[in-house]
């Protein structure tokens, strides 16, 4: 895949990230995903769960702008995301998913009614219509995460296809 195509792949996932659309990521984009991910499963902010959602954000946004915000603006724009961030953890996916991996945890705890440590697929079909993601989009993206055939994703589906995703080789 030429350069060209490889970052506008990945400047379409920094729109994943940009839930407000003012083009640039910043800590408010994570609570936004946070509150709308809380208000879709009926979560209160100062719940356990809604506490831990909110910890995982600001974990994930502290990971992010670690390394992309290269100018200290407290904001990652698409250059820093497409230049930085991503080209320096397509190599090391792992990085990227441990990045994540808190605010996961806890989004897939939100959408866990029963607890059993994974969610329905009509349940993460919900948590990435709540993150903006198009219905079909999320309808397929949710039964492609279930890469076992069970009718639930777990942790460890989410991470890795999260990693996946967002660090797409060149």
């Amino acid at each position: 895949m030429v350069s060209t195509e490889y970052e506008r792949r990945i400047a379409a996932r920094f729109a994943t990230f940009d839930q407000d659309g003012n083009g640039f990521i910043d800590r408010e984009d994570f609570n936004a995903a946070a509150k709308a991910l809380l208000a879709e499963f009926g979560t209160a902010a100062r719940s356990d769960k809604g506490q831990a959602l909110y910890i995982g954000a600001e974990a994930f946004w502290q990971g992010m702008a670690g390394i992309a915000d290269r100018d200290g603006d407290q904001r990652v724009s698409r250059e820093e995301f497409v230049g930085g961030a991503v080209k320096r953890l397509r190599d090391n996916p792992e990085r990227f998913a441990e990045i994540g991996r808190p605010f996961l945890h806890a989004a897939l705890d939100v959408a866990d009614p029963d607890g059993d440590g994974s969610a329905t697929i009509e349940d993460t079909i919900r948590v990435l219509k709540a993150l903006g993601v198009p219905a079909d989009i999320a309808e397929t993206a949710a039964t492609a995460l279930d890469t076992d055939s069970d009718g639930k994703i777990g942790e460890a589906e989410i991470v890795s296809s999260f990693a996946r995703y967002f660090t797409v080789p060149e």
